[in-house]
Parts: C-alpha cells; structure tokens; sequence
C-alpha cells in the first residue's frame, strides 16, 4: 500500500502529472511549532535549477490543510498538500504502450490492467518525494534537539572526488545519458535503545523507508560491503567504557539492531536516471515489436543530486517513528 509506519504514519498520494501531490502524517505530537516558511530549507535542497538536475521548475509551495490551529500541531492528522504547476503531459504520449526501459511502465501496466497513470511516471515518480520531504521536516521537529543530521553526497558516477563532480555531469550530458550516486546520512546525538531485535531493527525501518525512494537500489551501514573484506578484528567495535563509547564505528551505530549512541551511518546507492536522450530499443506493445524509442521530457542527469535532502528525510522519519515506540 502507500503507508508507511506504526507510530508516525504516513500516507503519500498524488501523480506526477495530476493535480497535486500530498502527504498525511498521523501520530504527530499536539503543540510542535510549525509554519509553512518551516518546509522552505529542505525544500531548496531538493528543488531543480543546479547543473545536472531537471529542468522542470515547480515551485514546491507546501499547504497545510489540516492538524494545524494557531501554529501549533494539534494532535489531529497533519496534511500537505503541494500543487503541480509546470507539467507538459504530452511529452508522455509516445511512451504510453512503448515502455522505457527500467522504469515502472510496463509492470505498472500489467499489475493495474492499463489503468495507471502513465504521464511523467504517474504515482511512480520521484515527484512524490517532495511529500516525503516535508514529513521529514516534521520528523525532525519530533526528534529531540540534540539529534542532527550531516547528509552529502560522496560519489558521482563511480567518482569519489566532488572536484570532478561537474565533469562527470558535463560527461554524461554530452553522451545524452546519466550517472548514478551514493548519498551518505550520518545522525548524531541518537538516543541508545532504538529499536528491536530481527524484524523491527532499525537497519530494517530504516531500509524499509530508503528503498522506497525511487532510484535507490543499494543500502549499507557503517561499514557495510567493505566489511564483508575485513576480518572481524578489523570490523570489531572495542567498547572503551561503561557509557558504551567505542573506539571506532564499524557497526554504524547499531549493534543487534538497537542505537548505541554512536553517529547512525547509512549510505543508499543511487541508480542512473533511466530516462535519457539517448535513443534505445524497448517493447512496444501496440506493435509487439522491439522498437527504437526516443525519451522527450524533462529529466535529471544524476538524480542524486536532489536525492540528499530526500535520504536524510527517509532516515529522519524512520528514527521518529522507532522514537514514539
């Protein structure tokens, strides 16, 4: 379905072509200062403009539409609403029945018997995580003062260096084709004693939300992968203290799928934006043939670029969820 949580629920709605795209947050505290000018710094983050990503400008002006009295959460259902403002639908009508390679289209197609929404990606777009930004502002406000978030970018296109991040993008254009990225979240001041052991760890209500963001296609935390390359004497945590201060941080700030105090560390891989200017072959299904295809609209080179703000957002609402546990 399209809830997520047990605590702080969520449940995101709209297309990328209709009318607006929202987000209802249940389980908000009563009394959490809140404005709509709260949104507009995370909200920049992921907005388009900067080299590399979409030329497709919306303004992204969220509107609370309820939960809210005198500024003040009231404890009701918090809903906002953002309103899709530049849309161009006819740049979608070729890929109706000619499906893009490595998007939704075609199983989208299948599982709803041709009745999805098939412009920009319908309820499959990215759009939708401008809504999944906005309950991360609210999470954060949940979260206590002392958690903070530090979220980059650390690789573009298989480049690790962010000095040759514009060339990678300048690269990729030329070619009319994209590059994928990996984001890094680290999480400071998290209180021990998040989380539960197996099936509600929190590397699990944390992946569980990250792998839902479009384009994601890898989690790791704290070492990850590289650990798998170590021995376990190179991985080991030693505990320093009865405080549970560690010489180093391998787990990622989490041992039996609890919080440990350590920073939470968590990367999440990003696949190339599959709509590119390149042409390619692909099914049609009016013709039942393989077919070239050539992608019009408007899309980002490294959709990474804006998938920042959304992975701390993910990561934000997963820990206040585990939080009102």
């Amino acid at each position: 379905m399209n809830q997520y949580g047990e605590n702080f629920r969520l449940a995101i709605w709209g297309e990328s072509h209709g009318p607006q795209v929202g987000i209802t947050m249940d389980g908000v505290p009563a009394g959490i200062p809140l404005t709509e000018a709260d949104f507009e710094a995370d909200l920049a983050r992921r907005r388009s403009g900067a080299a590399g990503t979409t030329p497709r400008r919306e303004p992204d002006l969220p509107t609370i539409v309820s939960g809210l009295y005198n500024g003040r959460t009231t404890g009701a259902p918090l809903t906002v609403i953002f309103a899709n403002t530049n849309t161009r639908s006819a740049d979608y009508a070729n890929v109706e029945r000619h499906f893009r390679p490595s998007h939704a289209d075609w199983v989208a197609w299948r599982k709803f018997e041709g009745y999805n929404d098939p412009r920009g990606g319908g309820h499959f777009s990215a759009r939708l995580t401008v809504a999944l930004v906005a309950a991360g502002v609210v999470a954060k406000k949940i979260l206590p003062a002392e958690v903070r978030f530090t979220t980059r970018l650390t690789e573009i296109g298989g480049c690790e260096d962010p000095s040759r991040f514009d060339d990678v993008l300048r690269s990729a254009a030329a070619d009319h084709d994209s590059v994928g990225g990996v984001v890094e979240c680290r999480v400071g001041g998290v209180p021990v004693g998040l989380g539960e052991p197996f099936f509600d760890s929190v590397e699990s209500r944390i992946a569980h939300l990250l792998f839902s963001i479009p384009a994601v296609k890898g989690v790791e935390f704290g070492s990850g992968f590289a650990g798998s390359r170590m021995r376990g004497s190179q991985n080991n945590d030693p505990i320093l203290d009865g405080a549970g201060h560690t010489a180093s941080n391998h787990a990622g700030g989490i041992n039996g799928g609890i919080t440990n105090g350590d920073d939470v560390v968590v990367r999440a891989a990003l696949k190339p934006t599959p709509s590119i200017a390149r042409v390619q072959e692909t099914y049609n299904q009016t013709t039942d043939r393989v077919e070239l295809l050539e992608i019009r609209g408007r899309h980002d080179v490294c959709v990474a670029l804006r998938g920042v703000v959304v992975v701390e957002a993910a990561v934000a609402i997963a820990l206040a969820d585990l939080l009102k546990r």
